[in-house]
């Protein structure tokens, strides 16, 4: 199959207005909607990722797809395998066991911190996200709930007001997502109901049971993800 002119982008699929139609570099757009797609599941893990494919999902040449994927390549969305080429990765157990390794971490100092320095509007701005989470739950609106979840973890970073795990986060999160979605049927009201105690821990001005409960819920999160220990490969 031959590539487009560079000075004509193909036609977008099923009608939708193309991505270069936004204000943000071609580039830049490019690569938040294949992460997107690829942390949503419309890109399930495994399925083969073509420049031609994309170029047209997208609306756009091939440059800035080959582009694009360099980078989630880089970051462990996408590998290149012998003879299929790129295809969307699956997270396997050594990957989110350091995942969860690095969410411990950094969501445990993320509660603590936010218990010694939440106002109440910033419980309250939390409060609304469970209520918003259980009614996803309750309607097994799954892509809403996974995104819910991120928004809340992010959230209580911010209200802990310290930028380096802001920073760190946002690479994080990003996988983090991708890796809930998988089992979001599952996880969603055990996640929720975790939520519930440590946003409530974090209300009490606890620091110490916020770090616990956050501490807990990040244990429960990798038990449901990584598989049991004779499971594993030696």
């Amino acid at each position: 199959m031959s590539s487009p002119p560079a000075s004509a982008a193909p036609s977008p699929v099923r009608g939708s207005p193309t991505i270069g139609d936004r204000h943000a570099p071609l580039r830049e757009q490019v690569l938040d909607e294949l992460r997107t797609r690829i942390i949503d599941g419309v890109y399930a893990p495994g399925e083969r990722l073509t420049e031609e494919r994309l170029a047209e999902d997208f609306g756009v040449s091939r440059n800035p797809v080959r582009e694009a994927l360099r980078v989630v390549q880089a970051e462990g969305f996408v590998l290149e395998l012998p003879r299929r080429g790129v295809v969307v990765a699956t997270p396997d157990a050594t990957s989110m066991h350091d995942l969860f390794a690095v969410r411990r971490r950094l969501e445990t100092l993320a509660a603590r911190q936010a218990a010694e320095r939440a106002g109440p509007a910033d419980i309250a701005g939390l409060r609304d996200l469970l209520d918003a989470a259980r009614l996803a739950t309750e309607a097994q609106d799954f892509d809403l709930v996974a995104e819910l979840n991120s928004t809340l973890h992010r959230r209580i970073i911010d209200i802990g007001g310290n930028r380096w795990l802001s920073t760190l986060s946002v690479s994080l999160y990003r996988h983090v997502e991708w890796v809930f979605r998988i089992g979001v049927a599952h996880r969603a009201p055990h996640s929720w109901t975790e939520h519930v105690r440590l946003v409530e821990a974090i209300a009490a001005g606890d620091p110490e049971d916020a770090e616990q409960a956050a501490a807990e819920h990040v244990g429960a999160a990798a038990a449901a993800a990584l598989p049991a220990p004779r499971d594993r490969h030696p």
